[in-house]
């Protein structure tokens, strides 16, 4: 009776055992089963990925920013991504009523914010709470770029990032500092020699690989994940920008140099430099309501290069814009800005070439860009012969940077760009210049047929 207790006992228990395990798996492969990297539950009372790594460090990152008034916003575009998609999920949860960790959950080693540094008051005070409340942190400090003219001020170094970490997991605090042009200017994360380069995988972050323009952000305050978070209104326009967002100064130190012999200060030149920047403001005006993106060309990229300012003898801004972004109601565009179409050459399929007559008799000179195989060119045609000239230049793309006080394009591969167009000498002003042979890159194109004439060389 003994023996046949202890086996039904023992079965009792094995059976036990079993159906304890299979409850197991069946509550992980219904409760706790991930997608997306963040605990979906389909128990309405349930609170699942809460306890993950990247929850819990964000949660505690916003209630330092929170308690210290650090207006910070979420710029991680891995997760705006998935905010934008479940908009109108997240739109309509309130504080603390989701049930469900869809966002913050999400593996990575990082989570990006943002702030405007000029309204942050207590920067010292902040980095020592944080510290308080576990995280380690790194800041990350560079000069100032906007001093980089000015002798005695160009030294001074500003924050530019900040790496929180916590466990396993870094929040990215991204500087944001204003410019004059009216956007925001984050810098290089570069590391100096005394920094552990084993504290985060620095090489995974996605802000600071190079300094970065992004147009003044209009924020929301949403609840994610059960966390109260500003984001960009617009989380697709902002996401769109990363990986467009490349900046690079003008030389402030050369523009300073060339400036101790060759400064033109003459009522003329001030004056001319005054009509350029307010037509090069209303050029862009109307190329930006069009959606159409453009870059500082010829003589104009020349000018930002070399002296950080627009060559006073010039007389004329120049635009380069790549053929694909043609529209066809670009014309009309300008003309509606007051800007009257004072001659057009060549067509779209080949050497297009618009020209535009601004005040004071200054023109906006507008290239459209052809690219090959191994290289990009721009068109140009003599009016009295009907000679096309083709300019060659190596392929390039683009990048933002500061002139006159306004967030533009230029090339990225600058100095090539210029030399191409100018030669080796391009340091020495050159006050004659013949379009048809002064330029290096310049090379016959053939001729207009006559019977093309009346399309393809428009005065007026």
């Amino acid at each position: 009776m003994s023996r046949i207790n202890k086996n039904v006992v023992l079965a009792l228990l094995t059976l036990t055992s079993s159906a304890f395990l299979l409850f197991q798996l069946y509550y992980y492969k219904h409760y706790l089963s991930t997608k997306n990297g963040a605990g979906l539950s389909k128990s309405k009372g349930s609170r699942i990925g809460f306890d993950s790594t990247q929850w819990r460090a964000v949660k505690k990152f916003i209630m330092l920013t929170s308690n210290q008034n650090v207006p910070v916003f979420l710029i991680d575009p891995l997760i705006l991504e998935l905010i934008n998609k479940n908009f109108e999920q997240v739109k309509n949860t309130s504080h603390g009523s989701t049930s469900q960790c869809k966002f913050f959950c999400v593996p990575r080693d990082f989570t990006a914010f943002a702030l405007q540094y000029h309204l942050w008051k207590n920067e010292e005070g902040w980095f020592r709470i944080a510290e308080n409340m576990g995280f380690q942190c790194l800041k990350i400090e560079s000069k100032d770029p906007r001093l980089d003219g000015i002798d005695s001020l160009s030294g001074t170094e500003i924050p530019l990032h900040y790496i929180c970490k916590l466990a396993t997991h870094a929040i990215h605090l991204v500087v944001f500092h204003e410019r004059s042009g009216n956007y925001l200017w984050h810098g290089h994360l570069r590391l100096k020699e005394h920094i552990d380069r084993k504290f985060v995988p620095f090489r995974k972050l996605q802000f600071g690989r190079y300094p970065g323009a992004f147009d003044r952000p209009e924020l929301q305050q949403v609840t994610v994940d059960g966390l109260e978070v500003l984001i960009p209104k617009d989380p697709m326009h902002f996401v769109e920008e990363v990986p467009h967002s490349r900046f690079i100064e003008c030389r402030y130190k050369e523009a300073r140099a060339f400036f101790q012999y060759l400064d033109d200060n003459t009522v003329e030149a001030v004056a001319f430099r005054k009509s350029a920047k307010e037509l090069l403001q209303l050029a862009a005006k109307t190329l930006n309501k069009l959606g159409v993106p453009f870059w500082l060309s010829s003589g104009t990229c020349l000018g930002w290069y070399r002296q950080c300012n627009i060559i006073p003898y010039s007389k004329d801004v120049d635009l380069g814009i790549f053929i694909q972004d043609y529209k066809s109601d670009i014309i009309l565009a300008f003309q509606d800005a007051g800007l009257p179409l004072k001659h057009k050459f060549g067509k779209v399929e080949d050497s297009l070439e618009l020209s535009f007559q601004g005040k004071d008799d200054v023109k906006l000179d507008v290239f459209f860009f052809y690219e090959e195989t191994d290289h990009m060119w721009n068109g140009g045609t003599q009016a009295k012969t009907g000679k096309k000239f083709k300019y060659l230049f190596p392929k390039f793309t683009l990048c933002w940077t500061e002139f006159v006080d306004m967030k533009v394009h230029v090339p990225c591969e600058t100095l090539e760009y210029i030399e191409a167009n100018y030669g080796k000498t391009w340091k020495i002003p050159v006050k004659t210049w013949d379009w048809k042979r002064s330029p290096p890159n310049v090379q016959p194109n053939g001729i207009w047929p006559i019977s093309e004439w009346d399309e393809v060389i428009q005065l007026y």
